[in-house]
């Protein structure tokens, strides 16, 4: 039995519409796509005419062809959320803008106020005192943090330990 690529697998082109979410109506132009070949029904039931070899074939197909669609339905996924997160993104940035023009007016209303008790100079270096004071506290806070993150994915690692050593001892 010759391998043949069947052209329903994702990594040939199709023409026509999507028949992977078309009803559920085996053989029909509209249904589902029926499989390609001898029918497994018609071969004799104790598979004189099929090696083992045309088998492991077949299901290596299968299996990759399954694959092959898992990866793009995943891709397919990551793009339409990494769409709406774009534009959320776009969105957080645009009032981080907005929040900087509100603290930047305020701080002018804070100095401006100030600037009726005293002299204009003197508020602008209140304000900005106040300003570099937050400054600070931000930073110390900020660094702190920052020292405390580890950037190698430990889970991780230790997960795919685990998954060499089934794949080395499957029993085990």
């Amino acid at each position: 039995m010759a391998i043949t690529h069947d052209p329903l697998t994702p990594t040939a082109p199709r023409e026509g519409p999507d028949l992977r979410e078309a009803p559920a109506v085996p053989g029909s132009p509209t249904g589902p796509p029926t499989r390609r070949g001898p029918d497994p029904a018609a071969q004799e039931p104790d598979g004189d005419n099929t090696s083992v070899g045309d088998l492991i074939a077949e299901i290596t197909q299968d299996l990759t062809g399954l694959v092959r669609d898992e990866i793009n339905l995943a891709k397919a996924e990551l793009k339409e959320e990494a769409t709406k997160a774009g534009k959320a993104g776009g969105m957080l940035a645009g009032a981080g803008y907005a929040g900087h023009l509100l603290v930047l007016f305020l701080s002018l209303t804070v100095m401006f106020a100030l600037a009726d008790a005293i002299d204009i100079a003197w508020a602008a270096l209140i304000v900005t005192a106040l300003w570099a004071a937050a400054a600070a506290v931000l930073y110390v806070r900020g660094r702190k943090r920052l020292k405390g993150v580890n950037l190698k994915p430990e889970q991780t690692m230790e997960t795919l330990k685990e998954d060499a050593k089934w794949a080395r001892h499957p029993t085990s």
